[in-house]
């Protein structure tokens, strides 16, 4: 791919994009269809492909990636035709007679850069908001998932406008070159490190952004929870797609009483999902390339503390089993980064406020974890903390309701989307107001020479109402307004009024 001319895809797309052909309901509709029908028609050729780079199972595929896809597609279909209506606003007396409403515009050209852990799912649930609000797409899923970004880039021209869509696959002089063309978006999912390259990237032009990144999600597991229940939803959070997820759980915090006793349950969780021997199992994935298995190496042999189940490392299958570390520090290996794969290291904690105390030492998380059967203690660890997101007693499931928001906070991130908020992020609010050239006589206590009569009135104008009940508030108003605008038109009284 060194050989294409991004300045000229690049130029391309903004030409298409100024002929408005986008920005029609019809042509965003017939994209959208066209995606679903691709997802549809290849759902076995994109999970083979998921197999070849991750070792997904089919559950994991379908659920994670293609229909989680899907289903973003279906809503925007569904919606599509609300979301462009125009939003009318709430308006003043000065501007009673007027017409004033948000009108939502696309950007124009917008660069996706996709990650390689859930390579559909991060890939076209972007694409779905940028296509959705009318944009045009320069589309890079990540040539570390080389398989799914090869069926990306050959299934997507076959369904959608080419002229208006474009992918591009690559490694990393490809991406720098895509980040030194000007584009009126970018969404960039993936880790911190390159998020800051990307935004620096981006403020050249002064073009916005949304990062996904990441961090250390933490758990703090409360004392009397069934940690029958909490062991399994923290185990299948933390395992799925062997903790190469932006938003899994990174590492625990309990009582020092609990923590053996939660290791327990978890070994249990684990036998369970996965049987006597994971490697074994069909439904437990792969790290990515030897590279992440090196990385990931250090948490298990010197990430701290001890090893209190798993530790087990085939490089050559890429595989590492499903490993707890407990009794770990907080200056240790194992919580200085993000672990990003089956390493799960337990630091314990006295209280609920150390463990508050600890995460806001640290950077803001992606995502917080709490397991509590007081609601009291939930509540507290909400309001004491920040992060992109926070789930009581569970992990994970946040991701799949899409009237909230993924997105994160700080290190963690810089926007969010999922449903209407992937067509709000690649989206202008332009505000409209909408005037007669009638009714001028009202508009000359805004004109010079100005007076204090003059000044006393524009005040009564625009004063907001005070009272609780808006429209008691504003009858008075209103109607001494319509009054005072019939006065002067009917009857002349500028001069009475000291205009």
């Amino acid at each position: 791919m060194a050989d294409v001319n991004y300045n000229s895809v690049v130029s391309g797309l903004r030409k298409e994009f100024n002929t408005g052909k986008t920005k029609t309901f019809r042509w965003r509709m017939d994209q959208l269809t066209a995606l679903l029908r691709l997802l549809d028609e290849n759902t076995d050729a994109l999970n083979n492909a998921l197999k070849q780079d991750l070792n997904k199972c089919v559950a994991e595929a379908v659920l994670f990636e293609v229909n989680y896809s899907r289903n973003e597609v279906i809503t925007a279909m569904s919606n599509l035709k609300e979301w462009m209506e125009p939003e009318w606003v709430k308006k003043n007396l000065f501007t009673m007679m007027d017409t004033c409403f948000i009108k939502r515009e696309p950007l124009g050209v917008a660069l996706i850069l996709g990650a390689w852990n859930y390579p559909i799912q991060l890939t076209l649930c972007p694409l779905v908001g940028a296509i959705a609000a009318g944009n045009c797409v320069l589309l890079k899923p990540s040539e570390v998932s080389m398989n799914t970004a090869l069926l990306l880039e050959k299934l997507l021209p076959k369904y959608l406008d080419n002229d208006c869509l474009k992918v591009i696959n690559g490694g990393i002089p490809e991406t720098t070159a895509l980040l030194n063309e000007r584009y009126d978006y970018i969404f960039y999912t993936g880790n911190t490190n390159v998020g800051k390259i990307v935004y620096q990237a981006a403020a050249k032009h002064l073009t916005p952004v949304t990062l996904e990144l990441g961090g250390k999600s933490p758990v703090f597991i409360d004392n009397n929870v069934n940690l029958d229940v909490a062991a399994n939803r923290l185990a299948w959070g933390k395992f799925a797609n062997v903790g190469q997820t932006c938003t899994a759980p990174d590492y625990v915090m309990c009582h020092p009483d609990m923590q053996d006793k939660l290791i327990g349950k978890l070994k249990e969780s684990i036998k369970k999902f996965f049987g006597d021997d994971p490697k074994q199992s069909n439904d437990f994935a792969r790290i990515v390339n030897s590279r992440h298995v090196d990385r990931v190496r250090k948490f298990v042999e010197n990430g701290g503390g001890s090893v209190a189940h798993g530790g087990v490392i085939d490089e050559k299958a890429r595989y590492i089993s499903p490993t707890i570390l407990k009794d770990v520090k907080d200056t240790d290996a194992a919580m200085q980064e993000e672990i990003f794969g089956p390493v799960l290291p337990i630091m314990p904690v006295q209280n609920e406020q150390e463990a508050i105390n600890f995460i806001n030492s640290r950077e803001k998380p992606l995502a917080m974890y709490v397991f509590a059967n007081d609601k009291k203690v939930a509540e507290r660890m909400i309001n004491a903390t920040s992060s992109g997101s926070c789930v009581v007693n569970d992990c994970l499931v946040q991701g799949a309701l899409e009237t909230l928001p993924f997105g994160g906070v700080g290190h963690s991130g810089i926007g969010a989307y999922h449903g209407k908020f992937s067509f709000e992020t690649f989206t202008h609010k332009r505000a409209c107001m909408m005037k007669e050239l009638k009714m001028e006589a009202v508009n000359v206590i805004r004109y010079p020479p100005y007076t204090e009569k003059k000044t006393n009135w524009a005040k009564w104008l625009l004063k907001k109402p005070t009272k609780k009940n808006p429209v008691l508030a504003w009858a008075p108003y209103l109607l001494m307004g319509v009054v005072l605008a019939l006065l002067i038109k009917v009857l002349g009284l500028q001069s009475y009024l000291g205009f």
